[in-house]
């Protein structure tokens, strides 16, 4: 087992690639902190977790609420005793709505603080909140998850996108400066990865609708399908494990093969 008498925070736990990161860390020997909105959705992760034989909490949070968060860090040390893994997957995009996600111009401020609060304050709060912990310690790992639209947008979402980009830099600076104590901050980039991030986007459509509107993903792809959470999973174990314990300050993707043409 990597992960043996590990223990992992995992925000946005309680579906879609979160979820299967929570399984495959409890298969791998670790206790894990699930945090998610939805309690009742939580609480049935945890319960999965305790029938591998792994100890697990859930906490109903929302990233972006300071006192919450940190609420959850100090059950989590009261429990465990230490904090080894933060996997900061919890995120939100804007939606189908086309005067939400489509102009800059047409973005209403409460729309933009509340995708960018989800997205790149919850990560800064979570990473604030545990590193004391982690320097106590003197190890500790913090993966982190961006986008591949912050540097490849495939469409126009630029609240959602500059949110996802945000993370890159924060990633970038933390590593440098953890660093010298022995924690390491990486990032993942998932492209298309097929969960319920994608319900509010397919939302109205046909079953027919829907299964073309993954196909034409899977098309765009050298790999030529759409990924899973099990794709995510294993990148993230490989960055929380002493695999790559030589590793910090990357950002890894997860895209199928995506872009297929230089970024910069």
């Amino acid at each position: 087992m990597l992960l043996r008498d590990k223990t992992a925070i995992i925000t946005g736990g309680s579906k879609g690639v979160g979820r299967g990161i929570a399984l495959k860390f409890a298969r791998e020997g670790c206790d894990v902190v699930v945090c998610a909105r939805n309690a009742a959705e939580t609480e049935k992760v945890a319960e999965e977790l305790r029938a591998l034989g792994r100890k697990s909490l859930a906490f109903a949070l929302d990233v972006a609420n300071s006192a919450k968060v940190e609420e959850m860090v100090e059950r989590t040390i009261a429990e465990f005793g230490k904090i080894d893994i933060l996997v900061n997957t919890a995120g939100e995009i804007a939606g189908s709505d086309p005067s939400a996600s489509k102009s800059i111009a047409l973005i209403p401020e409460e729309e933009w603080d509340r995708i960018v609060g989800s997205n790149l304050k919850g990560t800064f709060l979570t990473m604030r909140s545990v590193i004391p912990q982690m320097k106590k310690q003197g190890n500790g790992v913090i993966i982190n998850f961006t986008s591949l639209g912050a540097i490849h947008p495939p469409t126009v979402a630029p609240h959602y996108h500059a949110s996802k980009a945000g993370v890159i830099g924060m990633t970038y600076d933390t590593a440098r400066e953890l660093g010298p104590f022995n924690i390491r901050v990486n990032a993942i980039m998932p492209g298309p990865i097929r969960t319920p991030f994608f319900d509010k986007l397919v939302a109205g459509m046909t079953d027919e609708e829907r299964e073309a509107f993954f196909a034409g993903m899977a098309k765009i792809c050298p790999l030529q399908r759409v990924g899973t959470p099990e794709d995510c999973a294993g990148a993230a174990l490989f960055l929380a494990s002493d695999l790559s314990a030589y590793v910090t300050g990357a950002v890894i993707p997860v895209t199928g093969g995506l872009p297929l043409q230089p970024t910069l």
